[in-house]
């Protein structure tokens, strides 16, 4: 007998909940995308075109008020929305997904995570891109120690996006958590203590570079770790040459790796999970060696893992089952957030900031 599958609602249908959150849901077994909540008329429509059996509310409150019908609440609205929201959430009695950034800071990310533990229900927060297949490549290769002992790790997000796009992301008012700090910024900062733990010192770079830009668009940060790894992360809109997405050296290899992963573009074109998802053509391959130079061609190819944001869910969907953990926990974030409460320091003060 099949087991009834979990009714989720999802808060916010713009470009995180209807690219990414909303078709991932759709397309996990055990998990059905019941509700969207949407104050705009047009993304209602375009919620009730995609999924004909979704209901569409308009505001949260709607959705808290039929609390008993839902199992899950994602919540994928603009960051400062994400404390107030989630709380709303588990209060009501809902495990909770939220988009990353959890919270502005530690201290609110931790505050969540001990009223998730209180009222004992999951709270997840949506780290996608550890499901990168050039993050799952370089983690398989670290743990293996194909690189050796390793000593740097670069790790860049750039575009170039010479004019400003507007709108709460690129605002310059604090309370909207804007600005690639805190957005690309979580995923480079989360990767980094994934595959090397906790930081200890933390230096970093902001810089507002585009004519009309409001907050920052160009940013770097350098973390020492625990364990002596350093890395080096930039994230930026500015860049006209595109740099590697990884360069991980270390004592016996080096691993090179240039391009996006493939996911975000394929669910922006509406293509969904399946056979060949998350795979990526071999010319695009990274490259490990010693004293090579991948762009004359140097070093060995190495195949790319898959891309697999579909587990993201699959791990929510067992966790809420009691079938397995909770695949990013609240406290993961908060140590993120620690080091960008500490690159937001660092550059404001012109200092190393040490936690």
């Amino acid at each position: 007998m099949t087991a009834t599958p979990l009714r989720v609602g999802l808060i916010g249908y713009g470009l995180a909940g209807s690219v990414f959150h909303a078709p991932l849901i759709a397309a996990t077994e055990g998990l059905c995308l019941d509700t969207v909540v949407t104050s705009r008329p047009e993304r209602q429509e375009q919620a009730r075109a995609e999924f004909p059996d979704v209901t569409a509310l308009a505001t949260p409150e709607e959705l808290f008020d039929r609390a008993d019908r839902l199992d899950l609440v994602v919540i994928a609205s603009p960051n400062k929305t994400h404390v107030p929201l989630a709380s709303a959430a588990l209060k009501a009695g809902l495990p909770v997904v939220v988009d990353k950034p959890l919270a502005g800071t530690a201290a609110e990310a931790r505050d969540l995570a001990a009223l998730a533990e209180e009222r004992g229900l999951l709270l997840s927060v949506f780290q996608n891109r550890r499901w990168d297949n050039d993050f799952l490549t370089v983690r398989r290769l670290v743990s293996q120690g194909e690189l050796g002992d390793v000593w740097r790790f670069e790790s860049r997000f750039e575009r170039w996006r010479p004019q400003p796009k507007g709108g709460w992301r690129e605002s310059g008012d604090p309370a909207e958590i804007g600005g690639l700090l805190y957005d690309l910024g979580s995923h480079v900062v989360d990767q980094a203590l994934v595959l090397f733990g906790p930081v200890t010192e933390v230096y970093a770079e902001t810089d507002v570079r585009r004519p009309g830009a409001e907050t920052d668009d160009d940013t770097f940060l350098a973390l020492t770790h625990a364990n002596g790894v350093r890395s080096h992360l930039y994230v930026s809109a500015t860049t006209a040459q595109l740099g590697p997405r990884f360069r991980v050296l270390g004592s016996h290899a080096g691993y090179v790796k240039y391009g996006l992963d493939p996911q975000e573009a394929a669910l922006r074109e509406g293509l969904r999970p399946g056979p060949g998802w998350g795979a990526e053509d071999e010319s695009l391959h990274g490259r490990i060696g010693a004293g090579t130079s991948p762009a004359t061609g140097g070093g060995t190819p190495v195949p790319t893992l898959p891309g697999d944001y579909p587990a993201y869910y699959a791990a929510v969907a067992r966790a809420l089952t009691g079938a397995g953990p909770n695949p990013v926990t609240a406290l993961e974030a908060a140590a993120a957030l620690d080091v960008l409460e500490a690159a937001r320091r660092s550059a404001r003060d012109k200092v190393t900031v040490t936690l």
